[in-house]
């Protein structure tokens, strides 16, 4: 079912007798637990740009809106979404198009957050029909707005189980002036993540830090921001490198393109785990996954916060992980446990949030375990 408005969506959710899977562009269609549904409703026909302030740096949306319809419309004015959002059309191999709807669901965040916030730091406001068939209104699109339940925080990264977005507000933000990336060659995972954090540590506004693990490893560390400032903080930068191999990319889109959406795992044929973990810890993990030969291909991202790891089909890696402390979620891959059992205390939260957005239990039940 493809509703042209909200209303019809209203309608659709409220008379509906079975289970719905909520759609968006279907590019992310890997992601989470399999869903418990007879039916989906996609979200295609409720796209376009409503409002668009340059000067206030607001842009509200209809949540099918195609990514790329956004993206142009911003590039028109020198501006961007802060939280740079993954494409996972590589990962999962598919060709369809991914809408800020589902990046907001999803919470999807790329290498910026780690300077700008995940996408729901740059959400103003939320609009949404919940498992009554309610419409529901929350935020706004000022950044004061703080009257009332923060529904805007609750929404991004909800996946769709407690109500489907028909509207968004976000701020965007001026695009930097000039971008500069330092590229360390052939460091070992334990020492280029101490490079990572002790730039993430300076003074220097960094705005990415990833290292792409293997043979040819290369570590990447970005300063964005005006011509003489990114000058200078990239020669402060490379001071406190001088005993490595070195060079400085002016124009690293497509690298970083490749880190945000982690198209080293594309490549791998087996499952793909993501892991958010303490920076310092990541690579005594990842040690421990190799010697068990569980880790194939390794990718890190947010100073080490975040990996990507590839693995064999199968394998359950959150047994591997030993003492260290991370959560785990295997992304691409066949499995019923794709996202963590939450605790106690938490999932009692998730299933009252549950039972008060959507009581029945009919939107995209199951894909959060």
């Amino acid at each position: 079912m493809t509703p042209s408005s909200k209303e019809e969506l209203a309608d659709i959710i409220r008379d509906t007798k079975t289970n719905l899977k909520i759609r968006g562009g279907g590019t992310r269609t890997g992601l989470g637990n399999p869903v418990n549904a007879d039916a989906a409703v996609s979200t295609a026909k409720l796209s376009g740009i409503t409002m668009y302030e340059p000067a206030a740096l607001t842009l509200v949306v209809q949540a099918g809106t195609p990514l790329a319809e956004i993206e142009a419309a911003l590039v028109s004015e020198n501006q961007q979404l802060p939280f740079e959002p993954m494409d996972h059309r590589a990962l999962y191999a598919n060709k369809g198009e991914p809408t800020i709807g589902g990046i907001t669901a999803c919470n999807i965040s790329g290498p910026r957050r780690i300077q700008a916030g995940a996408c729901r730091d740059s959400l103003l406001g939320v609009e949404f029909i919940d498992g009554r068939g309610d419409l529901i209104k929350n935020g706004g699109r000022v950044m004061k707005n703080v009257t009332g339940y923060d529904l805007v925080k609750l929404m991004a990264g909800s996946f769709g189980t407690l109500g489907v977005l028909t509207e968004l507000s976000f701020r965007v933000l001026p695009k930097p002036e000039r971008s500069a990336t330092i590229v360390l060659h052939g460091l070992p995972d334990a020492e280029a993540i101490a490079a990572l954090c002790n730039a993430m540590g300076s003074p220097n506004d960094v705005t990415g830090a990833a290292h792409v693990s293997g043979e040819n490893a290369q570590t990447l560390i970005r300063i964005e921001g005006f011509d003489k400032s990114v000058t200078y903080r990239t020669e402060q930068l490379k001071s406190m490198f001088l005993d490595y191999e070195m060079s400085v990319v002016d124009d690293a889109s497509e690298l970083w393109k490749s880190v945000k959406d982690a198209k080293v795992m594309a490549a791998h044929s087996g499952d793909v785990w993501r892991i958010s973990v303490k920076p310092t810890d990541a690579p005594g993990l990842v040690e421990n996954l190799r010697v068990n030969d569980a880790a194939k291909s390794v990718l890190y991202d947010w100073s080490g916060g975040l990996i990507w790891i590839g693995t064999n089909a199968g394998v359950d890696l959150r047994a591997l992980m030993g003492t260290f402390s991370g959560h785990a979620s295997r992304i691409r891959g066949l499995g019923k446990d794709n996202f963590v059992t939450q605790n106690s205390g938490v999932a009692r939260i998730e299933a009252g949030l549950r039972e008060q957005f959507d009581p029945r239990g009919i939107l995209n039940t199951g894909i959060l375990g």
